[in-house]
């Protein structure tokens, strides 16, 4: 009995170790070929994590249990960093211009990243008292205007 477990335990093993390789070779191929940073993020971050994952569960098959639940840390260790890190990386190159505006379909950092300073500079009207009417109501020049 004892043999028959061992070696579908080695069947799956292999099995997830070859298939966490051919998703970390696509990975890798996706990060090379992909134009552009975005997609680039793209390629690296899923293909990379479910590889690294599937390598990690795996390895876990095959080691005695303390070892595997090292690797389970490890793997949760992937799962929260790397979303984070892949969105640090796009961030930081959209801000940097890295990124064409014209390839994004919905640019939602437009206007979350906008500053102050250009909202106020686009009217120049704007004494920013709030009377956006013309009138003065002893606003900012205290009525000495006109």
């Amino acid at each position: 009995m004892r043999p028959a477990l061992d070696a579908a335990l080695e069947v799956v093993s292999a099995v997830l170790l070859l298939t966490g390789a051919a998703f970390c070779l696509l990975g890798a191929v996706g990060l090379v070929r992909f134009p552009d940073i975005p997609t680039r993020l793209h390629a690296s971050s899923k293909a990379q994590t479910l590889g690294v994952l599937l390598t990690l569960v795996g390895a876990a098959v095959r080691v005695s249990f303390p070892y595997a639940g090292l690797l389970l840390l490890i793997a949760l260790f992937q799962l929260f960093t790397v979303p984070v890190a892949g969105q640090v990386i796009g961030r930081v190159a959209y801000r940097t211009g890295a990124v064409d505006p014209n390839t994004l379909t919905i640019d939602e950092l437009a206007d979350r990243l906008a500053s102050p300073d250009a909202e106020a500079s686009a009217d120049p009207d704007d004494t920013g008292t709030g009377t956006d009417e013309g009138g003065d109501a002893g606003g900012v020049d205290g009525g000495r205007a006109g």
